[in-house]
């Protein structure tokens, strides 16, 4: 400690009574940060205002709300950043160890632009009618969100250290086959070694030149080459695949085991995405592959303390079930009022073949199609998906719309929303800004559409989850279980409960999310949870 100044101890006596005021407002910027230090010391922080949050519910899509941009904008001012106090890089020292002066000046001015920040922002809450917004789908999620990342997720190193030699051995096989296939050993982590390999020597089609005027290698490039039958760029894009699973989780999550929890501890950030979906960092959690084999291996490593397990709770196909309600579709209504197979039932809409009698083909086909819709699939990309050509595709997307207008018609008025407004909104009051609508280029309005049509249903489903996270602690309580909500990854909530309060914390978990809309909201269509326990992340999902 310098001299003068006061223990580090009796700061903290005098400071969390302040803290703790319920009749005293915190004001910061990104106050998850500092909820999560003062934790550690047993201070528990209420109530607050986030500024970051505030700037993040006004203007989703307009910019970037990061403090050093907000004091630009509202305050033209230059802010201190954290690396012109720490040091970057080799020279990087750390808050802890930097220099007395620089450190307190940085505190003192975050604090500051934090105030004035508040002062401009408040009452455009108000006056722009995000009050609802901010106050029921941002600023709760602060808390929530704290203590989850507080609790952290058990990682098995020994899983994670077995699965790293198995990808490697399945990355030298691949190798080998790819280097027979060639002609030629070279560095497959090279793009120009590998385009000059794929458009060069072996003048496969489809090649595009990069910026820099190098071959592109990209997934799309290789993906394309291999719905046409190529195996070597299958080959290409499998061992990237083991690649990246090595490198990014079996390799590198043991490093980010805490070593006083034993647990890894994500940081989800608020205020990161246009559409209200959270993402995850250090280590980013939300990335996992699912639908194959190798990333689910990656999940089983995720485990349960001793005499408890993790539990899923997954929502069932809810963005389809939001685009049945926002576009009003009575087939689809219907089909999910009665728990019908909403593919099946779409492809017998469509192929006009009986639902007991559909073809696993015809049904898959059908799945394609009711995702693809949804993030404006083209025909180009639904041929590459279901390797067909792309006149059959088209054809298929046009008997979709005709099966079902109201989704044509959905996606006409939004476009028209957007092109005359700037801007679109979800159902509950959360609106997303596309400045990049007037754009000259043509190619960029027809983005910015797309983005636009998607966004009131991502954004739908992202403030459904964001209610239920909200909830789901008091309620947990409430019913006197100490089971805890770990993690979220995109639609899906994880737990870890004793295994004698499995069931209970499932049912409960089902019902707190399949009623999250309301009293906002009362949906067309029912939500659906897919819930279960298991030893493991893998087994629950």
């Amino acid at each position: 400690m310098v001299e003068g100044q006061i223990p580090f101890d009796a700061a903290l006596a005098r400071l969390k009574p302040l803290f703790e005021d319920a009749a005293i407002l915190k004001i910061a910027h990104n106050m998850k940060h500092d909820l999560l230090v003062l934790s550690r010391y047993g201070i528990d922080v209420a109530p607050i205002d986030d500024a970051m949050l505030m700037s993040y519910a006004l203007d989703s899509g307009r910019g970037d709300h990061r403090l050093e941009e907000l004091a630009r904008n509202y305050c033209g001012h230059e802010a201190l950043t954290f690396a012109s106090v720490t040091g970057a890089g080799r020279n990087f020292l750390g808050f802890a160890r930097a220099a007395l002066t620089a450190a307190t000046e940085y505190a003192a001015e975050q604090a500051d632009i934090s105030l004035r920040l508040w002062r401009v922002l408040k009452p455009r809450l108000l006056a722009e009618r995000m009050t609802t917004v901010y106050e029921t789908l941002e600023r709760p999620m602060v808390a929530t969100l704290a203590r989850m990342e507080r609790r952290g997720v058990m990682v098995e190193r020994a899983t994670l250290s077995r699965l790293s030699g198995e990808f490697a051995q399945d990355m030298a096989r691949l190798e080998a086959e790819i280097f027979e296939l060639a002609g030629e050993s070279f560095n497959l982590g090279s793009p120009k070694q590998l385009g000059d390999i794929l458009f060069g020597k072996m003048g496969l089609p489809g090649a595009k030149k990069t910026a820099t005027g190098a071959w592109s290698t990209s997934a799309s490039v290789l993906e394309d080459l291999a719905v046409a039958g190529n195996d070597f760029s299958r080959r290409i894009l499998d061992w990237r695949q083991l690649s990246k699973l090595k490198s990014t989780y079996a390799d590198a999550l043991p490093g980010y085991i805490n070593a006083e929890t034993g647990r890894v501890h994500t940081s989800y950030a608020l205020a990161a995405t246009t559409t209200g979906r959270l993402s995850s960092s250090e280590p980013n959690l939300q990335n996992i592959p699912v639908r194959n084999e190798a990333g689910r291996k990656i999940r089983k490593a995720f485990v349960s303390a001793p005499g408890h397990v993790l539990i899923s709770a997954d929502y069932s196909q809810i963005e389809l079930r939001l685009l049945a309600h926002i576009a009003d579709i009575p087939q689809l209504r219907r089909a999910f009022a009665e728990n019908l197979d909403i593919h099946a039932m779409t492809a017998s809409e469509m192929f006009n073949v009986p639902i007991k009698d559909m073809p696993p083909e015809t049904r898959r086909r059908a799945k394609a199609i009711n995702f693809g819709i949804i993030y404006g699939i083209s025909a180009f990309g639904l041929a590459n998906q279901l390797s067909i050509p792309r006149e059959e595709a088209s054809a298929y997307i046009k008997r979709y719309f005709e099966r079902f207008p109201g989704i044509r018609d959905y996606m006409d008025s939004t476009r028209k929303t957007v092109r005359e407004k700037g801007e679109v909104s979800t159902i509950f009051g959360r609106v997303y800004h596309f400045p990049g609508i007037s754009s000259a280029n043509a190619s960029d309005r027809a983005f910015y559409e797309r983005a636009a049509i998607n966004a009131p249903i991502q954004g739908a489903a992202a403030d459904i989850i964001r209610r239920a996270m909200i909830r789901m602690d008091d309620a947990l309580a409430r019913a006197g279980l100490s089971a805890q909500m770990l993690l979220q990854v995109h639609d899906e909530l994880v737990f870890e409960a004793p295994n004698d309060e499995a069931e209970a914390t499932i049912e409960l978990a089902r019902r707190v999310m399949e009623q999250a809309p309301a009293p906002a909201v009362h949906l067309a269509v029912p939500l659906k949870v897919d819930a279960r326990a298991a030893a493991n992340w893998d087994e629950a999902h």
